[in-house]
């Protein structure tokens, strides 16, 4: 299974998960909340912030309708979703302050440029890797020039097929880098958890052999926003990716599935005391836990009577239970015939050093 190193973080099996927080649109065209949420990504421990770049005019035609499904918040329907994006988009000089503010927070910036004038953007601002939006999947010159970056690669897989992410992975693979993650799930304001689809992750994993994310869209009021992304981790989740935003109660765009700051720095907290609960998938000496545990749980051998100094031991003379002190019973099988080297009580331990 390949691995990923993406900005200080190497990303796959046998690593920590690397999680990245989505700010999406939900800065509402606001520098200063896009720097509140950055700011709340670096303070709950994430280790990445993902953020969408975008030149409306070359992303997107102005008479947009969707006709697939709504793709702003609830309750801005009214407006045409051109003009309603193209209100809240932040402008080159804000993201020129941006993301050299993450950066210096420690985050790496995943950036996914909508275009071809915010790749540029992204490139010459400094982008640790770059996202593929789902719109982009199939727009094969613009993945060739996200690979010819030469920067990990975050391939948002939700909607294509095995055929559509084979070719695009081959064609990221043919014009400039290896290093590739799948990003598995879907955004649909929210997303219902039977569209999750978590098992999946295995099935991705196995057939590309890439790092493979959940990116988790649920409803961010439900309490299974905070558990389906654990879900993921035994499933070989590698990268594990949230909306975040500055207040979800003032419900600004791309608020449904996003976490409030306080919120991503709990759920960082319980996947890191996730790992730990899942360990190593190999067997290994005992851990200083197990050993103790051993010691406390298993039965040991003691004087099923009373015996006398200078008897041999008969199978009758010992018995076992759980005691703080004397053999195991798989060790019992050596001390048969052997004498007491002085009187032994009933439900006394027996040891190397009560016999000759």
């Amino acid at each position: 299974m390949r691995q990923v190193k993406l900005g200080n973080r190497v990303i796959g099996d046998g690593q920590p998960s690397f999680v990245i927080a989505e700010m999406a649109w939900s800065h509402d065209g606001s520098r200063e909340k896009a720097k509140q949420i950055i700011k709340g990504t670096s303070d709950a421990g994430a280790d990445a912030i993902s953020v969408h770049v975008t030149s409306m005019k070359d992303y997107m035609v102005r008479d947009y309708g969707s006709l697939a499904g709504q793709t702003v918040s609830a309750g801005k329907e009214q407006e045409k979703i051109f003009d309603y994006q193209e209100r809240i988009n932040l402008k080159n000089n804000d993201w020129e302050e941006l993301f050299p503010y993450a950066k210096g927070l420690g985050l790496a910036v995943c950036a996914m440029p909508n275009d071809m004038p915010s790749l540029r953007l992204c490139e010459k601002l400094g982008a640790d890797s770059y996202v593929i939006h789902a719109s982009c999947f199939v727009d094969e010159n613009f993945v060739i020039e996200v690979a010819k970056q030469k920067k990990p690669v975050i391939l948002r897989i939700g909607g294509a097929t095995l055929g559509e992410i084979e070719n695009t992975v081959n064609t990221i693979k043919k014009h400039g880098t290896e290093d590739i993650i799948l990003l598995h799930g879907i955004q649909l304001y929210p997303t219902r958890i039977e569209n999750t689809r978590l098992n999946l992750i295995p099935s991705l994993k196995s057939i590309f052999g890439l790092p493979v994310g959940l990116a988790e869209h649920m409803d961010g009021d439900s309490r299974l926003a905070m558990i389906v992304p654990l879900l993921a981790l035994p499933l070989g989740a590698a990268v594990i990716e949230k909306h975040i935003t500055y207040n979800r109660q003032l419900k600004g765009e791309d608020f449904e599935s996003a976490l409030n700051p306080d919120e991503l720095k709990r759920l960082v907290e319980d996947i890191r005391e996730m790992e730990k609960a899942m360990g190593s998938s190999s067997f290994e000496s005992l851990s200083a836990a197990e050993i103790r545990y051993r010691q406390v749980s298993r039965k040991r051998t003691v004087a099923a009577r009373a015996i006398k100094k200078g008897k041999k031991l008969s199978q009758e003379d010992i018995t076992f239970k759980r005691s703080d002190d004397g053999l195991y019973p798989d060790e019992s099988k050596f001390i048969i015939d052997r004498t007491a080297s002085e009187d032994i009580r009933e439900e006394s331990p027996i040891t190397w050093a009560k016999l000759l």
